[in-house]
């Protein structure tokens, strides 16, 4: 190929795809600023470096993370590859030897011909480029995140995730918890879980004794006052929580015909109803933590977590507000995002949007059109969540379900949640099959 690619960034996603991209028979220049210039939390120079766990998470064939890995499988994934030659016991999930994997990749990327390394940090997409990948990760450098500020609209760069927990709604108790927002007992987006004063109290006291993880040194403690932990505000008074977060004004529980003493709110995440949101639950509690103090809550005594609460440093773009489907900028369509700085929480997540990143770049390059994976896809859905979640409700997740379009309900009526996940997987694989084969992928 004529064309020069430049991909900042040798992280996961950027290591994903000039491997993608070099195999098609494409010329890239990986750039990776590290060892000369380092992050906060990264300890070496290698590629692909897993900073927070060793775990990839879930790999067994019914879960949303399982069934990414699998999409990732049918298309060749390199990483996911050298991932598997390094994998270490961790029952159902696919944890790695760090150092192990990091070595794997270095050894890809050295051995894939078409493949140029530059180490030198980058404010901005790399001169002599006709086509390039921002891939920087969520620490990205002050030089790129000066240039993004100055490129994108200022407001559309975050630095933070403030993130509440995303419950199953088939794990939420119906017989306790009622639809109705504030002053409307006849809308449907809000469902509410009324607390007795006891059942708050007991709550209350959890809580605010829960573990919770501890602050890195760069993640400045500032930040919170404007979107402050769940359990900080605890921490201020017994009834903080209920004239704030929890407050019930508005809500009559229909069980009782009276105003509750507090009410933890559930917002729908996706127009299904699949998955609901936590209203006003951003939280540093550990995940044992959460799952066990916020089963407390009435009507979520058996709650299925689709994605934790979180807050914690990530430099990430509102991506939905400046991406096209293809993960390119709509202002510049030589440009593309991917990995955790596009919005797509997790280690998987970040070889995923790497991977999609390069196909659809070699699309462009080659001229021919990539339409999207179908959202009923573990792919699709990340896809439309990183660049098409309506404005005003984006945060980074990891791939779950909730994301995941449901068949007709016509097919799942009268079964159970394994048996419905077992055909959303069973369905996704089928349709990505279809689309490799469609689209000339493998």
């Amino acid at each position: 190929m004529a064309c020069t690619i430049g991909i900042i960034g040798a992280g996961l996603a950027g290591s994903e795809a000039a491997l993608v991209l070099a195999r098609a028979g494409a010329g890239v220049t990986l750039f990776e600023m590290r060892p000369g210039v380092m992050t906060p939390a990264h300890t070496t120079g290698l590629p692909a470096e897993l900073v927070c766990s060793n775990s990839l998470k879930a790999d067994d064939t019914v879960s949303a993370h399982g069934l990414l890995k699998q999409e990732l499988t049918l298309l060749g994934s390199p990483l996911l590859e050298a991932a598997r030659a390094c994998r270490v016991p961790a029952g159902s999930a696919l944890a790695v030897d760090r150092l192990q994997f990091s070595a794997n990749v270095e050894r890809l990327l050295q051995t894939t011909p078409g493949i140029t390394r530059a180490g030198m940090e980058c404010a901005g997409p790399p001169a002599g480029c006709d086509f390039c990948i921002i891939a920087a990760g969520p620490l990205a450098s002050e030089p790129l995140t000066r240039w993004l500020q100055a490129t994108f609209p200022a407001d559309s760069l975050h630095f933070y995730d403030a993130i509440a927990p995303i419950i199953s709604f088939d794990s939420i108790d119906r017989g306790v918890a009622f639809y109705g927002a504030r002053h409307d007992s006849a809308g449907t987006d809000y469902l509410n879980c009324p607390f007795s004063e006891e059942q708050y109290r007991a709550f209350y006291d959890a809580l605010v004794e829960a573990d919770r993880t501890v602050a890195r040194a760069f993640e400045d403690a500032r930040f919170f006052e404007a979107c402050l932990p769940v359990e900080v505000i605890a921490g201020r008074g017994y009834r903080s929580l209920s004239f704030g977060t929890l407050r019930p004004i508005g809500l009559i529980d229909p069980r009782t015909g009276r105003r509750p003493f507090a009410v933890c709110q559930l917002r729908r995440e996706n127009t299904a109803g699949e998955s609901w949101n936590m209203v006003g639950f951003q939280t540093r509690l550990t995940m044992p933590a959460q799952k066990q103090v916020f089963r407390l809550i009435p009507g979520l005594e058996q709650a299925e977590f689709l994605r934790y609460g979180s807050i914690h440093r990530n430099t990430y773009l509102d991506s939905p507000r400046l991406l096209g489907g293809n993960l390119s900028f709509r202002q510049r369509g030589d440009l593309f995002l991917a990995g955790q700085i596009c919005g797509g929480e997790g280690y998987t997540e970040s070889i995923a949007t790497g991977h999609l990143a390069a196909l659809f770049l070699l699309a462009r390059v080659r001229g021919r059109p990539l339409p999207a994976p179908p959202p009923s896809t573990a792919l699709g859905a990340l896809l439309r969540h990183v660049t098409g979640t309506p404005a005003g409700r984006f945060t980074p997740s990891n791939v779950n379900f909730g994301l995941i379009d449901p068949p007709p309900a016509v097919e799942t009526r009268r079964t159970s949640k394994k048996e419905k996940r077992a055909r959303i997987v069973a369905r996704a694989l089928d349709q990505m099959r279809q689309w490799i084969a469609q689209n000339g992928l493998r």
